[in-house]
């Protein structure tokens, strides 16, 4: 009995030639698509408004009717938070390349998994941004163009909620649907409590702490909140953020008082998932605690709310209220240990399709 002859899959689809008139195609690559947040361009008033309107004209980001958010936002927010945001992202910018910290850690993430990946001539690696440039949908384009018809799209967020994860997963399939040849697609979970991931955390936090000349009384993780009536009504975020904290003090051996949970960035008139971060370090140095630490488990990049939001602002707070020595610990970003989270969660979904 003669078995058919094995044959590469990578390959089969390029055996003979294709027939007179053929439109040109380019297959066979799996592209890797790794998807941040966003940033504004500059700092002036017109990107900055641009930016935000794209954000928070976001149906899941607010979920208020159009017809009650609209009025507020195109008559108050979008005439009064360019000015004041813009004043924000300029204490933290980089200005050597002229853009914000965001969109120079997801580079160097993005070109730091290229060369992990380098192994294979099949693998190509980009970039993209929720909101702002380059948008989800020119790269996705771009991916396809260069031969890519499967792609794994990775939304950087640790923990997942309809807010981010899944106005990233909208915007990517929203690409697709204008697509005639669409590719096969993977995206990346959450992963709130994989063990590289939490082991990384660790690292960062321990490394950190052996530099100071002090020792926190209290090590404050805080994630970016959400509206509560978000969680009520099934967002799973505040429960993936509780169990990274729990993990994470099983892997340092800190008790409840010594590491907390927090949230930030609240906005509008809501009840935010609590306690607040602001009103914590306030709270704690008030209390006579003199030194603590900060770090933002779910954000994979320093940015606005970790550099002027935490480092910048809560620490004068701290400080205001009688705190002595405010630390804030930088996002995993780029570093070895935070580029083997990206590595290792992208080789897992890569598994079969090379």
């Amino acid at each position: 009995m003669n078995l058919p002859t094995k044959i590469d899959p990578r390959t089969a689809r390029a055996i003979g030639p294709l027939p007179a008139g053929h439109p040109p195609t380019r297959v066979g690559k799996v592209g890797v698509l790794l998807v941040n947040l966003g940033t504004p361009d500059g700092t002036d008033y017109a990107p900055m408004r641009r930016y935000l309107k794209e954000f928070l004209s976001d149906r899941r980001v607010i979920e208020w009717p159009r017809a009650i958010w609209f009025p507020i936002l195109y008559g108050i927010v979008l005439n009064t938070r360019p000015k004041k945001s813009g004043a924000a992202y300029r204490q933290i910018w980089n200005h050597e390349r002229n853009e914000s910290p965001l969109r120079t850690f997801t580079r160097a993430q993005g070109e730091r998994l290229a060369a992990a990946l380098a192994g294979s001539e099949h693998i190509v690696v980009d970039w993209a941004m929720r909101y702002g440039q380059p948008s989800i949908e020119t790269v996705t384009k771009s991916l396809m163009e260069r031969g890519c018809d499967r792609i794994v799209m990775f939304p950087l967020y640790p923990q997942y909620s309809a807010t981010t994860t899944a106005t990233v997963n909208d915007k990517f399939f929203e690409a697709l649907m204008k697509m005639r040849f669409q590719p096969a697609v993977r995206t990346v979970p959450s992963y709130q409590d994989e063990p590289v991931y939490i082991e990384a955390l660790a690292r960062s936090i321990e490394t950190h702490l052996a530099g100071l000349d002090h020792e926190p009384e209290v090590v404050i993780a805080s994630y970016h909140g959400i509206p509560q009536s978000y969680f009520q009504r099934g967002d799973p975020y505040h429960c993936h953020c509780q169990k990274t904290t729990r993990l994470l003090r099983e892997r340092l051996g800190w008790d409840e008082k010594r590491l907390i949970t927090c949230f930030q960035s609240r906005f509008g008139p809501e009840e935010w998932l609590q306690p607040y971060t602001d009103k914590t370090v306030e709270k704690l140095a008030r209390e006579g605690v003199r030194s603590i630490a900060v770090f933002n488990p779910g954000f994979v990049s320093d940015c606005l709310e970790t550099l002027e939001e935490i480092a910048g602002e809560a620490g004068e707070i701290f400080r205001h209220a009688g705190g002595e020595n405010f630390s804030h610990i930088p996002c995993l970003n780029d570093t070895d240990d935070g580029m083997a989270v990206i590595e290792t969660l992208v080789r897992h979904e890569l598994a079969g399709w090379l």
